[in-house]
């Protein structure tokens, strides 16, 4: 059989604005659930959310049920030992957190990588290999695979098209709230420092030519962002959902 194909990857090559969820609950009722809404990407988190590695494999069968939309994975930190373990699970997009540097940008590609290019382990009897019937797939994994690297400093920031145009990473996810804590304005995600710090790396992304994404959960300022150039953008998380539908019931009563 041929490799799957990976929607995020190639919908992210046509420069089509995809709008995701954010996984945060474990297990794969939820995600299961997000898959089905409607959306174009369902994110699992494995860095701020209690979801371990292990738990990763059953969401991922569980988005997978949905043929159009895509599973992307965030890992706990840079690190090939976690890479290997969810890219041999299966997960084809990878979201890394807090890439401060060009050289820390090249080690998580070396991550998604296989020799001589890289330092990816090889395993054959893998869900990635859909169990060794995927057709030469360590020559071709490295096609369908989507790295996409957080940048949430300022100092990250100061170092954006280093980061952005190192071979091997496919777009920039703009990190709104550590990058609020490391201007000294923790949590004014609305403050108009922080906002233009924003505004200013969307713009230098897109004259770089690299694709971009934030995560905006006021869906004005989603819309807002959109408009500016932002082509991943994620719209809503799990946890924030049903605590905003709890309280409005509650209020109800």
């Amino acid at each position: 059989m041929k490799i799957p194909t990976n929607l995020f990857k190639s919908r992210l090559g046509e420069r089509r604005s995809q709008l995701g969820l954010w996984n945060t609950i474990g297990g794969n009722t939820v995600p299961e659930m997000l898959g089905g809404a409607g959306f174009d990407w369902v994110l699992v988190d494995c860095e701020h959310a209690a979801i371990e590695a292990v738990e990763v494999l059953p969401a991922l069968q569980a988005i997978g049920q949905h043929p159009d939309v895509a599973a992307v994975v965030r890992p706990a930190a840079n690190d090939p030992v976690l890479f290997k373990r969810l890219l041999d699970m299966g997960a084809q997009t990878l979201l890394v957190p807090y890439v401060q540097t060009a050289q820390e940008a090249a080690a998580a590609v070396r991550a998604m990588r296989y020799g001589p290019d890289g330092t990816r382990g090889m395993a054959g009897m893998t869900r990635a290999t859909r169990y060794g019937q995927v057709e030469d797939y360590y020559n071709c994994a490295q096609d369908e695979l989507c790295l996409i690297v957080q940048v949430e400093t300022a100092g990250a920031l100061e170092q954006l098209e280093a980061i952005a145009t190192t071979d091997g990473v496919d777009g920039v996810f703009i990190g709104p709230a550590d990058l609020s804590a490391s201007m000294g304005l923790r949590g004014q995600l609305n403050h108009p420092d922080v906002v233009a710090a924003i505004e200013d790396a969307f713009a230098r992304l897109a004259r770089v030519g690299v694709p971009a994404g934030i995560m905006a959960l006021n869906p004005e300022d989603a819309k807002r962002y959109i408009e500016l150039g932002s082509i991943i953008t994620a719209v809503g998380v799990d946890l924030v959902l049903l605590a905003s539908v709890v309280a409005d019931l509650r209020g109800k009563f």
